[in-house]
């Protein structure tokens, strides 16, 4: 009964919050972050913490969705032509970020202030440059369909945060097994090495084996896309619980699901059209609302230093491995100069990483101050974000407004 209602009052004060959202111009998912720190136990206590450690289940439904659209930006007739160039330019900006991100944390461990002991100094900063990495494919896509922008920039933009989060969830695992290796008294070897490698594999496998399954029993609704969207749903859900189960990468494998599906089924995206119009907004207002709730105000007051490094060594690692991976692939001058600063929102996937350590062991102690770190910062990503990817979208002259004016 009280889950329900605390549920009837995030939809209700959502409701609101998009709307406010749209008054000021702000991108729905800061709306929403903003909504769930002031509603949540640190400020207004409207929603109490034994609710937030019971939402487990709705994180995993939301991150299982998200991960699928993002896999779904992976269409081979869309990329056939430039795949190498976005192969180059996401495994270049993804090292950079990690580099920027992890060696910062690294080289400022004292004087940022985190409270841990110094043989906790490469766990934190391995564990951050991997977070880093990723890029909120969500902000990204709402930007371009806001401004109905099309054309190869666009293109390119959406491909290379498909393939930038798939790298990320990959580099992620490794990370946390190694940190967990230099916390303990099990040393990283070739073994642990192959262990990860047949995950990753596994992983694989599984996400496609569900798409072509789904796909499969969509066959049987042809002409019924509400029914496909529900098998579909079903399928994704699956999915993801027997990945956890098996102990493979549950995000890597709903977002093979996602460009297995999209390259298989012509009408895919039919059901992508159904998950956007009735379920994108739902599950991002529960999603991140409930991530808001992590955040300790205490943190953001006492740690700001911490937050503008992460942020400003953040967009330097993107800017610089996006420039480097373009001009080495011969990408137009638009990609080399433009689509770096285009990468600055981050948000869904890098809080669903760190609200997966929470529950791993030997992280129980800076867990917490990892994820609100990431909240802090994405909330910070999610508000400046938006304005550099909407004038990069401009620049490039492929949105809406620019053609006007030309």
């Amino acid at each position: 009964m009280q889950t329900l209602f605390y549920i009837g009052i995030i939809f209700v004060l959502g409701a609101f919050m998009k709307w406010v959202s749209s008054k000021l111009r702000l991108i729905n998912v800061v709306g929403y972050l903003i909504l769930g720190f002031i509603i949540g136990p640190e400020v207004l206590g409207v929603i109490s913490y034994e609710f937030i450690e019971e939402t487990h289940i709705i994180t995993d439904l939301s991150l299982s969705l998200i991960a699928v659209l993002v896999g779904a930006n992976l269409k081979y007739h869309v990329i056939k032509k430039v795949w190498k160039q976005i192969a180059c330019v996401s495994l270049f900006e993804t090292f950079f970020t990690f580099l920027f991100i992890g060696g910062s944390f690294y080289l400022l461990f004292d004087l940022l202030g985190l409270g841990f002991a110094e043989d906790q100094r490469l766990p934190i900063a391995l564990l951050f440059g991997g977070l880093a990495s990723a890029t909120a494919p969500a902000t990204i896509l709402a930007i371009i369909h806001e401004l109905k922008a099309k054309g190869k920039f666009s293109s390119f933009l959406l491909s290379v945060v498909a393939v930038d989060n798939a790298i990320a969830l990959i580099f992620f695992s490794f990370i946390v097994t190694g940190t967990s290796s230099l916390m303990g008294s099990q040393s990283f070897n070739i073994d642990i090495i192959l262990s990860l490698f047949w995950i990753t594999v596994l992983s694989l496998l599984v996400g496609a084996a569900a798409a072509i399954i789904s796909e499969l029993i969509d066959r049987i609704f042809v002409e019924q896309p509400s029914i496909k969207t529900t098998s579909t749903l079903g399928m994704i859900f699956i999915l993801y619980s027997v990945s956890e189960q098996w102990g493979l990468n549950p995000l890597f494998s709903a977002l093979v699901m996602g460009v297995v599906m999209a390259n298989l089924s012509n009408e895919f995206c039919l059901v992508k059209e159904e998950f956007d119009k009735h379920l994108k907004d739902i599950i991002f207002l529960l999603f991140f609302t409930l991530s808001a709730m992590h955040l300790n105000i205490n943190f953001l007051l006492t740690m700001p230093f911490v937050i503008i490094v992460y942020v400003l060594f953040r967009i330097l690692g993107k800017i610089t491995g996006v420039w480097i991976g373009a001009k080495l692939s011969g990408a137009e001058k638009s990609i080399q100069n433009y689509l770096g600063i285009a990468l600055f929102p981050q948000a869904g996937i890098a809080i669903g990483l760190t609200l997966s350590l929470q529950n791993e062991v030997g992280f129980e102690l800076m867990a917490p101050l990892i994820l609100n770190i990431i909240i802090a910062t994405t909330i910070i990503h999610e508000l400046i974000g938006p304005l550099f990817t909407t004038y990069v979208l401009k620049k490039s002259e492929e949105s809406e407004d620019s053609k006007m004016d030309n």
